[in-house]
């Protein structure tokens, strides 16, 4: 299929509008970096304009790590001036952060776009379903654990959010929650952990898409520029409205809206799969 023409890319940068807004929103909210919006409107975009479903989704990802890297300053130094990042936390986890990160964008750059839908459905279903359901504390305290389970959860959280195409909130987030941290100073983690997620993703996922055929006009390998360009102020400046949101609201309706978020998308993405396999 050969690439999209500036006809067709004219949808793509209208959806990207949309998702700069709700993803900023949502990055500032709840830590997410914005990828849980911009990687399924991407995709939904390229599809409806006939993009080679072949790459459709390392599109999608790699153009929404690229977005993460400047969303996730804006969203995180909203919630640093709060005083909600663990600081300690993120030294720690930065390095196992980076291996995982650069281990999943090789996988995501490669594998089938079917595949990357599948994860991406998957977790988002398990994050959600979790984040509905499970009761917490009111006052969260923090498991310690040693420095090599840490590790392992770092290289598998960042391995995922590479390959999601997400900044790390949508696993970081319930993952820290569940290991004693209370929701907000989660969500302020997760935000700055998105720049660590996306910086390297995003180059991975350029390099590895060079030469690609059938892509979009003004891409870098498997980063589109054009949606990059729309979606990257959107995002930035609407963060702070959502970081301001996550500090006013009760911490269980904090992760009541993040689980029924994942969960509409998790559905639509499990629908868009099973179309792709009765059309095999």
């Amino acid at each position: 299929m050969n690439a999209l023409d500036l006809g067709q890319l004219l949808p793509l940068l209208a959806i990207a509008i949309t998702a700069g807004v709700f993803g900023g929103i949502l990055a500032g909210l709840l830590g997410v970096g914005g990828g849980i919006v911009i990687v399924p409107a991407l995709y939904l975009a390229l599809s409806t304009a006939g993009m080679d479903s072949a790459i459709t989704m390392q599109v999608a990802v790699g153009t929404s790590l690229a977005t993460i890297v400047f969303t996730s300053l804006s969203s995180g130094y909203g919630h640093f001036k709060r005083g909600a990042i663990d600081m300690n936390l993120l030294k720690l986890w930065a390095p196992s952060l980076l291996v995982g990160v650069v281990i999943g964008a090789l996988l995501g750059g490669y594998v089938s776009g079917l595949i990357l839908v599948a994860v991406f459905a998957t977790v988002a279903a398990l994050v959600a379903i979790d984040m509905i359901f499970r009761k917490t504390k009111d006052e969260p305290t923090p498991r310690s654990f040693a420095k090599p389970v840490w590790a392992m959860l770092g290289v598998v959280t960042g391995g995922l959010s590479a390959m999601m195409g997400i900044g790390g909130g949508t696993i970081g987030v319930p993952l820290l929650n569940f290991l004693g941290y209370d929701i907000r100073r989660a969500v302020g983690t997760s935000a700055a952990i998105g720049f660590i997620i996306g910086l390297p993703g995003a180059v991975v996922y350029a390099l590895t898409g060079l030469g690609a055929e059938g892509l979009p006009p003004f891409s870098l390998g498997y980063v589109n520029l054009a949606a990059a360009a729309i979606i990257i102020p959107l995002t930035s400046s609407f963060a702070h409205v959502g970081v301001k949101l996550a500090h006013s609201i009760p911490r269980r309706a904090l992760r009541f809206a993040f689980g029924i978020f994942l969960m509409i998308t998790s559905l639509r993405m499990f629908f868009d799969l099973f179309e792709a396999f009765s059309n095999l």
